[in-house]
């Protein structure tokens, strides 16, 4: 694995704390009603991506997950600013507007969303993986999912499918303790979720995902061993997240209490607290790395707020269409 350096905590603790920001924006503009639909925020699971970006080899490998997908495509590559005009609906978005919060897509960072439907970019995960492997490609696909995702029989069949054939992928359920408002123990027997890739014979383990450090190791190894054609991981990566499931979550399944206590165990603070303990910056050098995340978040907004909506042809010309379709005897006026 690549070396954890004084460089890494300073860059894990600006990207945290910008991923954070720029929802929380996020969070102020949909009550503004200038983002529409659903908001599926990430706040308390940031060390997941930190980690994974770190154990990742950002020039080949990809990732796919589910609707919670702002801060991924960032870390990815993706222009911050592109990713909040597109939940504006803006045609300077992602996908020109059109995608909208739950589909943030980027095929150029090698992004492929942002999926609406729970546990349908499982399969999806596994056939990038499919591909790299048909194709003689070294690259490995991270495919992400809620704890929810996993009582999908899409799963099941993805997992059979990934070991018999050997795939470079590495499932990585991100439990965050509550499938919308349901925790996991009403829903499963037995709440360790990373068991269920003992089923297959598929090497699978618990990591504590409120710390970038474990994530970045147990990837590290697990891509490792997708690379080398040794095939896939399950993995159950356990977190918490501080908002509602979505911005129309009430949270009545839980207590103010309960997130208090996790709320002690944010992963931005902890690596606040690392950088300070080690003495990698300064208090006044912290303040200057807050500075210049406010300001970026800053931008973005502006950026959406200013860009265009695109017009309503566009909806029309990203349909597709074939002249002359095979299968077509005539063409209807």
């Amino acid at each position: 694995m690549k070396k954890i350096t004084k460089a890494t905590y300073l860059k894990w603790y600006e990207d945290m704390l910008f991923w954070r920001k720029f929802e929380d924006k996020l969070a102020q503009v949909y009550i503004q009603q200038k983002v529409r639909g659903f908001l599926h925020l990430y706040n308390g699971q940031e060390a997941i991506l930190a980690g994974a970006l770190h154990a990742m080899d950002l020039e080949k490998d990809r990732m796919i997950t589910a609707y919670r997908n702002h801060v991924q495509p960032i870390g990815m590559g993706v222009d911050p600013k592109r990713v909040m005009a597109e939940l504006y609906g803006k045609k300077t978005g992602t996908s020109m507007g059109l995608g909208g919060s739950m589909h943030i897509f980027a095929k150029e960072q090698r992004f492929y969303g942002g999926h609406g439907i729970v546990g349908g970019q499982i399969p999806l995960g596994a056939g990038l993986a499919f591909a790299d492997k048909y194709h003689k490609r070294d690259n490995v696909t991270l495919t992400f999912m809620g704890d929810g995702a996993v009582r999908q029989g899409s799963l099941h069949e993805t997992l059979n499918m990934a070991v018999n054939w050997n795939l470079p992928v590495v499932f990585c359920v991100e439990n965050n303790g509550y499938a919308m408002g349901t925790s996991v123990a009403r829903t499963s027997k037995d709440t360790e979720i990373w068991k269920l890739g003992n089923g297959y014979e598929m090497p699978c383990g618990p990591v504590d995902a409120m710390d970038p450090v474990k994530v970045a190791e147990a990837l590290d190894e697990a891509i490792t061993r997708a690379r080398k054609g040794n095939g896939p991981t399950f993995l159950e990566l356990k977190t918490y997240r501080y908002r509602g499931h979505s911005m129309s979550d009430a949270q009545k399944y839980r207590t103010k209490d309960e997130v208090a206590e996790y709320q002690k165990l944010d992963p931005i603070t902890k690596v606040r607290d690392i950088i300070k303990e080690k003495k990698y910056a300064s208090d006044k050098e912290i303040k200057e790395i807050d500075k210049r995340v406010k300001e970026k978040v800053a931008e973005c907004e502006k950026f959406a707020d200013e860009s265009d909506f695109p017009d309503k042809n566009v909806m029309y010309d990203v349909v597709y269409e074939q002249e002359n379709y095979p299968f077509l005897a005539h063409k209807l006026d």
